[in-house]
């Protein structure tokens, strides 16, 4: 899906990737599930790119529902894997998140369940081999994107900061789409290690005045990272 001449996202409100294009190439964030390679051939493909132009991935976090593709392209076509280097293990498959539910409901838990059984979640293949990043670099990658270490989810949640194409990739800092209830609007995200610690982290993505904010699960929005804190805020206050 276009969201911008610059953007793309693979998948859907449920589980989501991102392509930023740029003239030297492409930088994926987040690889899905497994099932969605043909949607990045796909997408690549709409947008007049191929896998050769792929030039890195870039992961949020080390959870098994952004891993996907992941190490197919850096087996079959050389593409290295970025990671900050305190999931680097979780990505690896040596280390388990210890996450916390909270509330679910029958129905959407049913259907995020059977999206991910469907597309290869249930047959997760780790990545052998990453690259280990920091908070506050900037990559030698399409687009130029620097990584803001947001602590919580797990202990290296990051958000990739794209300011060539005014975006914010956050993983799973906050969702616009809670996979277990179905709620949608921006909010706290589930399966989250340390909520408390995620909530204050999200002081610094307040701080990076991007235009969009493209979670990991959920609809991409347009309202800039202030407003989207904001209403996380306002939402946990409503219901706490």
């Amino acid at each position: 899906m276009q969201i911008t001449p610059s953007l793309r996202r693979i998948g859907n409100d449920l589980v989501a990737a991102y392509l930023v294009l740029a003239d030297d190439g492409v930088t994926v964030v987040d690889a899905g599930l497994s099932g969605h390679w043909r949607a990045l051939v796909r997408e690549l493909a709409d947008a007049g790119r191929t896998l050769a132009d792929v030039r890195g991935v870039v992961l949020t976090h080390g959870d098994t529902d952004h891993l996907g593709f992941a190490e197919r392209l850096r087996r079959e076509h050389g593409v290295p894997v970025l990671v900050h280097a305190d999931d680097a293990a979780r990505a690896r498959g040596e280390e388990r998140p210890h996450a916390h539910w909270g509330s679910w409901r029958l129905r959407p838990t049913g259907q995020f369940l059977a999206y991910a059984a469907t597309h290869g979640g249930l047959r997760t293949t780790y990545v052998r081999e990453v690259q280990e990043v920091a908070d506050g670099d900037v990559l030698d990658l399409p687009g130029r994107p620097r990584v803001v270490a947001l602590p919580g989810h797990s202990p290296g949640s990051v958000a990739v900061h794209v300011p060539a194409v005014d975006a914010v990739m956050v993983g799973d800092a906050l969702t616009t789409r809670h996979v277990l209830t179905g709620r949608t609007g921006a909010q706290a995200a589930p399966f989250t290690d340390d909520p408390a610690q995620a909530l204050a982290s999200l002081d610094r993505l307040r701080a990076l005045d991007a235009r969009w904010v493209l979670p990991g699960h959920g609809a991409p929005s347009d309202a800039g990272t202030a407003a989207v804190v904001r209403q996380v805020r306002e939402r946990i206050r409503a219901t706490s």
